[in-house]
């Protein structure tokens, strides 16, 4: 029985995709729609972001709540199985990301970060409104 159910838990973990993402697709397909060009997951920066756009020197990071955090109630729910190991995942992810995001910062690069729980259908104005201000400012 056990294997069974560390069988499913593996297999479910191993279908959690880290690019191309629903929330991902959403954010790309705006900024294409909107005109603007961008790289994808460019390996030689830290945290490797979703979109970069070199020329402006600012990136967007589509976060998934649950995987990095986030304080809404995807965000917080807490695992039932194994939970000190994913409650310290999940806050290394969220040192990771701050300390990624200030490197960026310091390099120059101005930073945004998407949340998942924004993409929802009625917030999608906002965050469509949030991306371009973003995204024109010098």
């Amino acid at each position: 029985m056990m294997t069974e159910v560390t069988d499913l838990r593996r297999r479910t973990m191993r279908a959690v995709k880290s690019r191309d993402t629903k929330p991902e697709m959403i954010v790309r397909r705006l900024v294409h729609r909107a005109g603007h060009r961008y790289r994808l997951h460019r390996a030689d920066l830290p945290g490797k972001p979703d979109l970069t756009f070199s020329k402006k020197k600012k990136i967007i990071f589509v976060h998934g709540c649950f995987w990095h955090g986030h304080n809404c109630k995807r965000g917080a729910r807490q695992p039932r199985q194994n939970a000190e190991y994913w409650i310290q995942k999940i806050s290394h992810n969220k040192e990771r990301d701050i300390k990624e995001q200030e490197t960026l910062q310091a390099m120059g690069w101005k930073v945004l970060v998407i949340w998942e729980c924004q993409l929802k259908l009625k917030n999608r104005e906002a965050v469509d409104q949030q991306i371009m201000t973003f995204l024109r400012a010098e």
